[in-house]
């Protein structure tokens, strides 16, 4: 009886894997039909990236890129600047005066640039030639921007300065750092400004640590009123010189210290349900 009933088994089974294979060929037949009916037009053509077969796509290989020994110390120089903790005495060069008022207080100084060597040649000479005429000339000296670190500090000492302008990027940051402490000190509005290469083009140079008005024409008395105002509000009165820069971690680091303080916090609430 068992061997008719295993007997019996297999041919169920048999019929049933024959309908499955009845069904799979249908199914390709299907898919061959469907094959034949596609327009030529949109044929997949698939690539072939072996050797000697399609040109390889184009990728950004940017992270597997040996850079240059001057190109990674710049960026482990700008990582370092950011983790560093920067003190306030240095920190306060990092906020600058905004572009549309750094804008209109260039177009201020430029109307104040120094004499070219010759211009001031040509004067003295004029001068001389008259005084030797025994005529009066009525010509003053112009009044122009005053330059020179030593300069500039003995007018803020006398308070004959006006408004100074201070480059945020002076190398080393020790010739200058002192500055704007010694302007609160004397009441003299100054302002920090990008950059010293700016600076230096009005007045005749490469670069200029700092600049200062001192006398000025009647008509930009309006002008220069309005710039000692902002730079007051924006430096003389406000506490930049108080705040620390740096201390930025990197995204690791911050991700395990708010993962730390999770924790923390987690361990407070169980102890304050407990107590």
């Amino acid at each position: 009886t068992l061997s008719h009933l295993d007997r019996g088994e297999n041919q169920q089974h048999k019929k049933i894997n024959m309908a499955n294979k009845i069904k799979k060929g249908k199914k390709g037949a299907a898919k061959k039909e469907a094959k034949i009916q596609k327009n030529p037009l949109f044929e997949r053509a698939p690539r072939n990236f072996r050797i000697g077969g399609d040109v390889q796509p184009q990728r950004d290989l940017t992270r597997f890129v040996r850079w240059p020994k001057y190109i990674r110390l710049q960026r482990q120089k700008r990582v370092l600047l950011q983790r560093l903790k920067v003190p306030p005495a240095i920190n306060q060069f990092s906020s600058t005066l905004d572009r549309i008022q750094a804008q209109n207080l260039f177009k201020l100084l430029d109307k104040y640039k120094p004499e070219t060597k010759l211009a001031k040649k040509q004067r003295l000479e004029k001068e001389a030639q008259n005084k030797a005429d025994d005529k009066s000339d009525p010509s003053k000296k112009p009044h122009v921007l005053k330059f020179g670190i030593n300069h500039v500090t003995e007018l803020i000492e006398a308070k004959k300065a006006k408004l100074v302008v201070i480059a945020s990027d002076v190398d080393p940051i020790e010739l200058i750092v002192w500055l704007p402490a010694l302007c609160r000190k004397k009441d003299v509005p100054y302002c920090i400004v990008k950059d010293k290469s700016r600076l230096g083009k009005l007045v005749h140079l490469k670069t200029a640590t700092c600049v200062a008005l001192t006398d000025i024409k009647k008509e930009d008395t309006h002008d220069l009123d309005i710039q000692v105002k902002n730079c007051r509000a924006a430096f003389n009165d406000s506490y930049n010189d108080r705040k620390w820069g740096g201390g930025i971690m990197g995204l690791k680091s911050q991700h395990k210290i708010a993962k730390r303080e999770k924790l923390l916090e987690q361990e407070r609430l169980k102890k304050a349900q407990l107590a």
